[in-house]
């Protein structure tokens, strides 16, 4: 299942054109998938950085931010939304698109209406992902200049 709200401008930072290549977070708790998803994008052309947990993420900002983030819901500590609300809370803008095992409605919607990008299930597709990513980054880029 892919869903797309309509996508809006985004802007958080004006160094996003500097670089060639897209350069994508993500965060999930299972080691598997995280590395599966890294070859994903790499293959396509994108840079990838791996986080294990919500926290992990978070602290990383101060040195860098993403292009978009590709974000499990269901984590331990802080879940996917958790995240979520917590970049909107400070302020930023990033593209999120929410991957999950456990498709709930009602998740679904507060992920959605929260501002994600886009909403997979797990198995991911590939080209779904990659189409998602392109789509989210893209409008956020887009919105720099």
């Amino acid at each position: 299942m892919v869903q797309y709200p309509g996508l809006r401008s985004i802007c958080y930072r004006s160094c996003s054109m500097d670089r060639s290549r897209i350069r994508i977070a993500i965060v999930d708790d299972d080691e598997s998938v995280r590395k599966a998803l890294k070859r994903l994008l790499r293959a396509a052309n994108l840079d990838a950085d791996t986080f294990a947990s919500g926290r992990d993420f978070l602290d990383s900002l101060a040195a860098q931010l993403p292009d978009c983030i590709v974000l499990d819901l269901h984590m331990p500590g802080m879940n996917g939304l958790d995240i979520q609300q917590h970049l909107a809370r400070s302020g930023q803008r990033m593209p999120i698109v929410i991957i999950t095992g456990h498709d709930e409605p009602l998740a679904r919607a507060q992920c959605l209406s929260a501002g994600a990008a886009a909403y997979l299930r797990k198995p991911i597709d590939d080209e779904a992902l990659l189409d998602a990513i392109h789509r989210a980054a893209g409008v956020a880029r887009s919105s720099t200049v």
